[in-house]
């Protein structure tokens, strides 16, 4: 996503940091600097169950705020999605009725599916 942030937008780009999965030590320690240098986080990850386990980990650690990452976002990401959701629920502590919209559709939407939404406030 950084890439492709960076060959659409160009230095019109918002700044942004890409966990790639779970964070490791660097994208804590550099999300934990911004947090106590008092930047504002949000947040967009995979409407999967560890896409939310992910998303509870960093809004919880960093004060991170979801980023089109709520049950209305998924009702709109979910029209065009046909990949099957698997696993084991997780709650979206952020938003409970992302957590039952996701049980109830059952699909999985990986965040490359919505990045006509995100680009739009990048620049």
């Amino acid at each position: 996503m950084v890439a492709e942030a960076t060959d659409r937008l160009g230095p019109q780009c918002a700044p942004l940091v890409c966990t790639y999965g779970q964070p490791r030590a660097a994208v804590n320690h550099l999300l934990l600097q911004l947090h106590e240098a008092g930047a504002e986080l949000a947040y967009h990850g995979d409407f999967d169950w560890a896409g939310i386990t992910i998303a509870n980990g960093i809004m919880r650690r960093f004060g991170a705020m979801p980023w089109h990452f709520d049950e209305n976002a998924y009702h709109h990401a979910a029209t065009k999605g046909t990949m099957a959701l698997q696993g084991k629920p997780v709650t979206a502590d952020w938003d409970p009725g992302l957590t039952l919209a996701m049980k109830d559709k059952k699909i999985a939407i990986p965040e490359e599916r919505v990045l006509d939404i995100l680009w739009a406030e990048l620049q």
